[in-house]
């Protein structure tokens, strides 16, 4: 702004443009705000600025918004085109200035103000939240500032905003005392700071992890290898310092409702929202369940007024002042979803064996058993808080996220680690103990060495019930997906009799089958989730495979079954290798009951035909390209060579590949399927030879050697044309094309 206009000057203006006043008050708030100002006329100028944004801020955050969405705010546009962002910004970082060795300060209610008529400004005018994130030592700052409770939610909110549009991520070890900042949060602010926590912790730009392509996720691997660990890594190592961090997110976690915070520091809370406008939705719907209580109960509910406090309220006002059942839960839903969040970041990063055994140590995984039925799975009431525009089963609503954050920490947490068995109970850990010693098979050491004082008490553990909703879970549901991924993580790794035979006895084959076959499942992720679940409860298990053929017990159940593999081989394919594997151990064992089921079982002799196993291999090796290779896709290739590795066992892999040359004819394309099956077998070499490459998910998973994959991926590239189990044997002349390099474009 240029300060050389005179009040004169802008009252005559103001009268033509309407600009409320505000170019004059920025006036005086320059004036009154130099270094050796008292700030008590500069706080006097910003209550007078703050109403006229707050309005404005207050329209676009409502329902009003839709009315006014093609007009423009002209106050808070004018409070940034007459320097008024800029000239906060300096008022608030006074404090970091020193004169004669003594630092400047500023009261909270002043910063408080600020911070508002910041916020108020970022919502309504474009532009500025870009320009503050931009200022780095001011974001840094920031963080300062939530040492004070009066100011902490004000700050937290503003810093969450800006972070969402800064282009780099800030560093936490940057941040003054962040240590000791941490620590001296309540567990009121150490929920609402994991809201800034989700940001700088988790990687850019991986939203769809799954459908980036491998070669350019490898490319930037190789990029960071260079640069050394990542912002987001350097945030998770600075968290984990901090003591007793991890243990306070648990005791979040799994405080149960009547251990939150008592009604009037809850009600102080809400009273904050009111003016802080990020939360005005969820105020308006929280009051609005309020009224519905009371109108039920037919007892008022008084909140008191901004700034009372309960010696100066009226005196039935303290005595009466109830907090509805329903507004502890949704406040201790909201603070759950971003706690198990960040847990869930954690325990997927560089640390995970640190995080995994302080979760296992501080018992988050008994607690959230105790939790499941009244919070995360509860019921829904007839008055359960939805944001304007949403409904209770919007994937946006508080109790949804809540059940999909919880779903996915238990997929983390299972994820190939032992403590997986800390999901079940001390009755559950001993029937894994007997159907072992039943079949005469060695228990699984990873149960032996389970600490039996950390795993779920109750009737139940974590994962039966977590098959009970699954299995009455509405067909249309989208939970379906997360429920069978956070199972199907539990039988990852090295496959376990007793586990498959533990969730067999509790219907689980029957459950994915009727959703599989007789709601016949449109949604192509829950396909997916369930034909992958599907995959490891039957592989190598006898028993699976005699209760699959009880229940697809007819042809036409047996058709719609194959319809729906066939509909879809990048959802399906780990289900036909975990059948194909299957069927190869079988054919090899010589057991009574066995081969009962290899003459029964309509599935294994569907895939035991070599037609059938050819046209699988074709079009598994046909879908997939080394330019859209992804984690999703990636197994087809796995899968393909799954098949190939297990008839080079069998001394038929030049049989196979003859085969595929035959199709490949058959199609009029000569040359086309075999060079982008070379091309893509290169890739897999630089992709699973890396050093840093784990191999022991394909080994666990196939029970086949990794020295076999990488044999026999070379013995396929062999440049010799005159080897039988060479590729380019059975691609001819004309149409060679292997040494295609596959750079991302």
């Amino acid at each position: 702004m240029n300060w050389a206009f005179t009040e004169t000057f802008l009252t005559e203006r103001d009268k033509q443009s309407k600009w409320s006043g505000i170019p004059q008050l920025l006036l005086k708030l320059y004036a009154t705000s130099h270094l050796h100002s008292d700030f008590v006329e500069c706080q006097n100028i910003l209550k007078e600025i703050s109403p006229l944004l707050s309005m404005e801020a207050m329209a676009f955050v409502t329902e009003e918004r839709k009315l006014t969405q093609e007009t423009t705010y002209p106050n808070t546009y004018i409070f940034d085109l007459f320097g008024g962002v800029d000239l906060l910004v300096e008022i608030l970082m006074r404090p970091t200035i020193s004169i004669r060795g003594q630092k400047l300060k500023i009261s909270d209610e002043m910063s408080k103000d600020c911070l508002s008529i910041l916020y108020n400004t970022c919502v309504c005018t474009e532009g500025v939240t870009k320009r503050l994130a931009e200022k780095n030592d001011f974001v840094i700052f920031l963080f300062t500032l939530m040492t004070s409770k009066k100011t902490f939610l004000q700050t937290a909110t503003l810093i969450e905003d800006i972070l969402g549009v800064k282009k780099e991520m800030i560093r936490l070890d940057e941040v003054p005392n962040l240590s000791s900042l941490v620590s001296n949060f309540d567990q009121q602010q150490l929920a609402n700071f994991c809201r800034i926590l989700a940001v700088t912790i988790s990687e850019m730009d991986t939203g769809n992890d799954d459908k980036h392509t491998l070669l350019a996720k490898n490319a930037q691997q190789k990029k960071s290898l260079s640069l050394g660990p990542s912002a987001a890594e350097i945030n998770q190592a600075a968290l984990l310092s901090i003591p007793g961090f991890v243990e306070r997110l648990c005791k979040l976690a799994t405080r149960k409702v009547s251990e939150s915070t008592g009604t009037a520091s809850f009600l102080q809370e809400l009273e904050e929202w009111y003016t802080w406008l990020d939360n005005a939705l969820v105020l308006d719907a929280l009051m609005r369940v309020a009224n519905e209580e009371s109108e039920h109960n037919q007892a008022s509910i008084v909140f008191p007024p901004p700034g009372a406090s309960e010696e100066n309220s009226p005196p039935h006002s303290s005595t009466r002042t109830q907090l509805p059942q329903s507004m502890k839960i949704m406040h201790e839903i909201m603070y759950k979803l971003e706690v198990l969040y960040v847990l869930c970041v954690l325990l997927m990063g560089r640390q995970r064996n640190q995080v995994h055994r302080m979760i296992a140590e501080f018992k988050l995984i008994p607690g959230l058993n105790n939790l499941f039925d009244k919070l995360i799975w509860r019921k829904h009431s007839a008055s359960a808080l939805v944001l304007h525009g949403h409904n209770q089963n919007c994937d946006c609503s508080p109790d949804i996220t809540l059940k999909i954050q919880f779903l996915r920490l238990l997929q983390s947490f299972s994820d190939h680690h032992e403590n997986k068995y800390l999901l079940l109970n001390n009755q559950e850990l001993n029937e894994l103990s007997a159907i072992s010693l039943k079949a005469n098979i060695p228990e699984v050491e990873a149960v032996l060495n389970t600490d039996r004082s950390l795993v779920c008490d109750g009737k139940r553990g974590l994962l039966t019930r977590l098959l009970q909703v699954m299995k009455k879970e509405p067909a249309e549901s989208s939970f379906r997906f997360w429920q069978a991924r956070a199972v199907e993580s539990f039988l990852r790794g090295t496959t376990s009799y007793a586990d498959q035979m533990f969730l067999l006895k509790r219907g689980l084959l029957e459950h994915i089958l009727y959703c599989i076959v007789d709601s016949e499942c449109k949604s192509r992720d829950v396909l997916q989730s369930y034909f992958d679940l599907l995959g490891e409860l039957m592989k190598f298990n006898v028993d699976a495979f005699k209760r699959f053929n009880k229940y697809i017990n007819t042809d036409a159940k047996f058709q719609v079954f194959l319809k729906q593999i066939n509909s879809s081989l990048v959802d399906s394919n780990m289900l036909v290798r975990c059948v194909t594997l299957s069927l190869d151990r079988f054919e090899n064992q010589v057991d009574m009951k066995v081969a009962e089921v290899l003459s029964e079982c309509r599935l294994l002799a569907y895939i035991s035909q070599v037609p059938t196993q050819m046209s699988f291999l074709f079009r598994l090796i046909n879908i997939i390209h080394v330019q859209t290779l992804t984690q999703e896709n990636v197994s087809c290739l796995n899968t393909s060579l799954v098949i190939l590795m297990l008839a080079r066992r069998k001394e038929r892999l030049p049989l196979y590949l003859r085969l595929l040359q035959r199709m490949e004819h058959s199609k009029k394309y000569p040359g086309f399927l075999l060079n982008n099956f070379h091309n893509l077998l290169r890739f897999w070499q630089q992709h699973y030879l890396h050093k840093d490459k784990d191999s022991t998910c394909l080994e666990n998973s196939s029970c086949i050697s990794f020295s076999y994959w990488k044999e026999t991926v070379s013995i396929l590239l062999n440049p010799d044309r005159q080897s039988p189990s060479a590729l380019v044997s059975y691609i001819e002349e004309p149409y060679m094309d292997i040494d295609r390099d596959f750079t991302e474009e």
